[in-house]
């Protein structure tokens, strides 16, 4: 692969298109160069351009999971890496291809053998820390709360002096 593909690789990744028809080219590289100079100083939505360049360069693309995060491993090695669809949030993995990033398991999600059983639940992320998050009755977290208004037959405790 030459420059010109590892460009358009590049330029596919900002999610922006050159459309010369309609006059958004302007706009889309605009949005493209915003979309790498994120990617070159963040790396907790999505990924960096050094992985990007990585997996370019070394990776294999062998499935995706249901919330669209896309797993690969190298060429001519047994490494093997998740590319995060949105949040990196490592809660996200499924557990059928979390089994397969540690090397628990060398089958693919999806093949003989590996099915779900009827009882399982469907895959979901760890909510901790978001709005989402499991709030007891009580949490401060939850909302102001309402306790009952007095009854009038209480005395507050005055010393004897």
């Amino acid at each position: 692969m030459g420059i010109k593909n590892f460009c358009g690789f590049f330029f596919k990744s900002c999610g922006a298109s050159y459309d010369n028809a309609n006059n958004s080219g302007k706009a889309a590289r605009t949005e493209c160069g915003m979309g790498l100079i994120k990617q070159i100083f963040t790396w907790w939505d999505g990924q960096t351009a050094g992985t990007r360049l990585w997996t370019w360069r070394k990776g294999v693309r062998v499935g995706t999971d249901s919330q669209g995060n896309t797993y690969y491993r190298e060429r001519n090695r047994d490494r093997r890496w998740v590319i995060y669809n949105g949040e990196v949030e490592a809660s996200r993995v499924p557990p059928e291809w979390h089994g397969w990033l540690h090397h628990t398991v060398d089958e693919l999600p999806g093949e003989a053998g590996n099915r779900r059983k009827q009882f399982e639940l469907p895959h979901q992320a760890n909510p901790t820390g978001t709005p989402n998050a499991y709030r007891p009755k009580g949490s401060i977290l939850k909302g102001p709360v309402q306790h009952p208004a007095t009854t009038g037959n209480y005395e507050a405790w005055l010393p004897d002096a």
